[in-house]
C-alpha cells in the first residue's frame, strides 16, 4: 500500500471542484471526467487540499469521525490513490 502521509497534496489546475449539497463533484477539465465524493470523502477532500500533510488532515478527521486511526488510514489511502490515478491530486511537496 502506497503511504501518502508525508504529503502536502493539492488539486492541479485542470480539476475544478463543486459542492453541492455537501458532496462533492471533481471535474478533470483535460479528459472530462467527473467523480463524485459522498460527505464524508468531501471532507476528507477538503482536508487533504488544504492541510500541510496528509497526517494532519488525519488528525483532523479522527476528530471529527468516530473511526480507528488505521481504518482511517486505510480509507483515506484507498481514496487518495484513486484521486491521484483519475489525474484529481498532485503531491505538491514530501517531507
Amino acid at each position: 500500500m502506497t503511504n501518502w502521509i508525508e504529503e502536502r497534496l493539492m488539486a492541479p489546475e485542470h480539476v475544478v471542484f463543486r459542492l453541492l449539497d455537501g458532496e462533492a463533484v471533481l471535474v478533470n477539465l483535460k479528459n472530462g471526467t467527473n467523480y463524485g465524493l459522498d460527505e464524508v470523502g468531501t471532507r476528507m477532500w477538503q482536508l487533504i487540499t488544504t492541510s500541510d500533510s496528509v497526517q494532519a488532515a488525519m488528525d483532523v478527521l479522527i476528530e471529527e469521525y468516530d473511526v480507528t486511526p488505521e481504518n482511517l488510514e486505510k480509507d483515506i489511502n484507498r481514496l487518495i490513490t484513486e484521486l491521484k490515478n483519475q489525474g484529481l491530486l498532485i503531491t505538491v511537496n514530501k517531507k
